[in-house]
């Protein structure tokens, strides 16, 4: 090869560099570690098992380094205290989970809280509900949600459930579009999916979709030698859902948002735990 060409060949790939630097600066800011800033991590609020006061375990979280929390709504705890534990430590309510099918009163203690979205179950597929008529049945009542959601600026969010429904990004793009409502979006749980996919190729199809992220981990190993749902019990970061790719796929998508940990709860060793590992798979820390 001469020194021309081999001239031509590294301003070629030079080029070919800076027309793509996004992708090529999302696996190196993955590398570094550069989601903080991006990323804001939460718990459940009941994870949180040490016997306080509501505002106290608030003030727990924060201590720990957590940037907000998502209310339970079947937990059917007053709201009041909600709220003034929320103002009494500057801790956000970002979510309400547990709607079931009462989204309308789900909604309610979103709005209340200052909350942004309400995680949405789409029902589930079984011997008794065929797939075609979940598929029907809960984009009707979703879509007669959405005006009240809209009304109070909330969004409603689908999570990727074990329940026999949506079993491939593909499906769950294309049930989120035919809402043609921004309102509607993901709640996209990277755990959930090890079971028969691959996270980062789900980020990679929802992109924008995904307004919100749950955390937990998988092992395929513990799956296959002692039982589907034993696959769940293992550590962040001590599974297979593979989080440098993960980060790689969410840099590349643009996101920006909550990532709430939905895992074994505990007392403020096991929660300092927890905020520990979540800094190391999301690429959190400094």
């Amino acid at each position: 090869m001469t020194a021309g060409v081999s001239r031509r060949t590294f301003v070629k790939a030079a080029g070919a560099a800076l027309a793509a630097p996004g992708l090529l600066g999302a696996r190196r800011r993955a590398a570094a570690g550069e989601l903080a800033g991006r990323i804001q991590k939460a718990v459940k609020f009941q994870m949180i098992q040490e016997k306080l006061s509501v505002v106290d375990k608030f003030k727990l979280l924060k201590d720990l380094g957590f940037d907000g929390v998502e209310a339970y709504h079947r937990l059917k705890l007053d709201p009041r205290e909600l709220v003034k534990a929320r103002d009494a430590t500057g801790l956000p309510i970002h979510g309400v989970t547990g709607a079931g099918k009462d989204l309308a009163g789900a909604i309610e203690l979103a709005r209340v809280c200052g909350a942004s979205s309400v995680l949405v179950v789409a029902g589930a597929v079984n011997k008794q509900s065929s797939y075609d008529e979940n598929y029907r049945a809960t984009q009707k009542w979703i879509r007669e949600a959405i005006p009240l959601a809209q009304k109070h600026g909330l969004r409603l969010l689908v999570e990727n459930v074990w329940n026999n429904f949506l079993l491939s990004p593909l499906e769950m793009a294309r049930y989120l579009d035919e809402f043609e409502s921004e309102t509607v979006g993901s709640y996209f749980d990277v755990g959930n999916v090890v079971r028969f996919g691959w996270p980062e190729q789900w980020i990679r199809i929802l992109k924008h979709r995904i307004g919100k992220l749950d955390v937990k981990e998988y092992s395929r190993k513990k799956q296959m030698n002692e039982g589907l749902r034993k696959g769940f019990q293992v550590e962040l970061g001590e599974g297979d859902c593979g989080w440098p790719d993960v980060r790689k796929a969410l840099l590349e998508i643009g996101y920006r948002g909550w990532a709430t940990a939905e895992v074994r709860g505990g007392d403020r060793k096991r929660l300092a735990d927890i905020a520990e590992r979540m800094d190391r798979v999301l690429g959190l820390s400094p």
